[in-house]
């Protein structure tokens, strides 16, 4: 009867015409419709019953319901608080503040104090997303630079939601730094490549745009691409590049400094005028350059080359039509080098033999070129293995000149009076007697290099023609006649002196100074009697009377006449004469 009294409660509560509604006076009206009707006991009790289970019914539903409604909020919690802690978990953040600890909270407090902590975390994990997202961006398009493949930069990158944490994210943006700094790099390593292909292209007169272009299209700046590429196809590519340039550089120098040599030889064998030559003043100009140092734009293009060429042949065709000229003029430079050296030859023959070799033809010109370079070289080698002794010669020679000076200055009896340069005088001969006494070690050391040097060739070394071993030792000999002359005058003079003194003692008077005495069969007035200037005989040794007439060669070639062959003391004698003072002498060299 409660169950009944309270559905019929809840009815009565639900129709406001019936006033005020309740269990009980729902069951009291029914029990008046049952007296009035007349059921009985029986039927009022299943009726009852049936209202009575029909409430528990209601209630069993709503107790369900209700249970239900709780699990799913349990349920609810539950997934809230799992999906709380994956996010904390993915995002790496240990605790948050405002999450329920207290079970003592009703189910929805708990979940309605975990809905905007969830939001948070939502909206913190979007973004967290889109930075890692953006990041890997970054570096799946800079890896696919590096690797060539343009395409791998436009793909989306997958992003793990299960690790969101700052930590991972330092690594992908620390990851990224060293891509984009690997990328600086070889950006400026394309940059440095490219420019120096520039630079090369520009030297060498080749079209830059073409040549970077055949590496990757982005390197050319025409065709308006902003990125290039940086991968390790095309840093190898244009490493190759440069090195090809290089190379054709180095060779294309090579080739124009083999032409320029040749252009210079052919001027100066031609004498071209400097008007001429200036024409090829770009090609000249780096005829002693390194590579490096060759960076006019244009200085190495082919038809700079092809020029030079042509030119050289040009010259080498016109050579041969004045071979005879060309020839004659490398025979005068060989004639100097061994006028200069003192080497006789005879000229006349040389050119004689050099006209027949034209004329005959049997010959290439460039080979007798060739072989005149070859002697003119030989000759040099000759001419320089002489110096040393050509230049005690000439300091002998000119000692000698001093000696002979030097005698007429002590016979000179006014050469202590106060005239105009006196004192010249005096400082010249003292130097001079320094010098003199020199001469005999200068001589020793003259015929010791001589013998030194004729041991070393096997030949006589000759002096226009003269032995000079034969020169040492016909001066050797003239300096002790010279010597023994002297002391024969000084003994002479003292008895002159001795018998004056005698006379005065006798007589009371001096002999005349004038009158000469007597001495042998020889007549002797003071030093000069019976000799030359020093008291030697009158004769002069010649080193080259029978041909040149003089010592010594002009930078032209000409004879210089200004100064003696030898020593003005010197006794002339024959080359037949001198030949037999050096035993084993070889013939005189001659020009081919």
């Amino acid at each position: 009867m409660g169950f009944a009294g309270t559905s019929m409660a809840v009815t009565d509560s639900q129709n406001p015409l019936l006033g005020e509604i309740t269990c009980g006076s729902l069951l009291k009206k029914l029990q008046e419709i049952w007296d009035e009707v007349g059921e009985s006991d029986e039927e009022r009790d299943k009726m009852l019953l049936q209202l009575e289970q029909e409430c528990l019914d209601v209630y069993k539903r709503k107790v369900e319901q209700a249970a239900k409604s709780r699990a799913q909020l349990l349920q609810a919690l539950s997934d809230a608080k799992h999906e709380l802690s994956s996010l904390q978990s993915a995002l790496g953040e240990k605790s948050l503040a405002g999450i329920p600890e207290n079970t003592s909270e009703t189910i929805k407090e708990q979940l309605a104090a975990i809905a905007p902590i969830l939001e948070q975390l939502w909206q913190q994990k979007e973004e967290r997303i889109k930075e890692f997202s953006d990041v890997q961006s970054q570096i799946q398009k800079i890896c696919g630079e590096i690797a060539g493949s343009l395409s791998l930069g436009d793909q989306t990158p997958s992003v793990d939601e299960s690790d969101l944490s700052l930590k991972k994210l330092d690594e992908y943006q620390s990851q990224l730094q060293e891509l984009q700094k690997e990328k600086s790099e070889r950006l400026h390593k394309v940059l440095e490549f490219v420019s120096t292909v520039h630079d090369l292209c520009a030297v060498l007169g080749m079209d830059f745009f073409s040549t970077v272009t055949e590496v990757h299209p982005s390197l050319n700046d025409s065709t308006g691409v902003q990125s290039k590429s940086i991968s390790n196809d095309t840093l190898a590519r244009l490493a190759k590049t440069v090195l090809t340039l290089k190379e054709d550089k180095k060779q294309r120098l090579q080739k124009l400094q083999e032409l320029a040599s040749q252009l210079i030889d052919l001027w100066n064998l031609m004498d071209t005028p400097e008007e001429e030559r200036r024409l090829f003043d770009h090609v000249t100009c780096n005829m002693s350059a390194t590579v490096d140092e060759v960076t006019v734009p244009g200085a190495l293009a082919l038809d700079l080359i092809e020029q030079a060429e042509v030119e050289v042949e040009r010259l080498d065709q016109l050579k041969a039509s004045r071979m005879k000229e060309i020839a004659f003029k490398k025979q005068g430079e060989l004639e100097e080098i061994f006028a200069r050296a003192h080497i006789e030859i005879d000229p006349e023959a040389a050119r004689e033999k050099i006209m027949a070799l034209i004329d005959s033809g049997n010959i290439e010109p460039a080979e007798l070129l060739a072989d005149m370079d070859n002697q003119i070289a030989k000759a040099k080698e000759e001419a320089l293995s002489r110096k040393e002794i050509l230049d005690k010669v000439e300091k002998w020679m000119s000692a000698c000149e001093e000696e002979s000076w030097l005698e007429d200055y002590n016979r000179d009896e006014n050469r202590y009076n106060a005239s105009r340069g006196a004192h010249l005088n005096l400082k010249r001969a003292e130097k001079a007697r320094i010098l003199v006494n020199k001469i005999p070690a200068l001589v020793d050391t003259l015929v010791a290099k001589t013998r030194a040097w004729e041991e070393d060739h096997d030949i006589s070394f000759t002096y226009d023609g003269v032995p000079l071993l034969a020169m040492l030792d016909e001066y050797a000999m003239l300096r002790h006649e010279r010597e023994e002359e002297k002391r024969r005058l000084r003994d002479q003079k003292k008895y002159h002196e001795q018998q004056n003194t005698e006379q005065e003692t006798i007589f009371g008077s001096k002999s005349s100074p004038a009158r000469p005495v007597s001495v042998g069969n020889k007549k002797v007035v003071g030093p000069r009697a019976n000799g030359g200037a020093n008291g030697t005989p009158n004769r002069r040794l010649s080193l080259n009377s029978h041909h040149n007439g003089s010592r010594s060669t002009t930078k032209d070639g000409k004879k210089d006449n200004t100064r003696p062959a030898a020593p003005v003391n010197y006794v002339a004698i024959s080359k037949d004469d001198a030949a037999s003072h050096v035993s084993g002498s070889d013939p005189v060299p001659a020009s081919p």
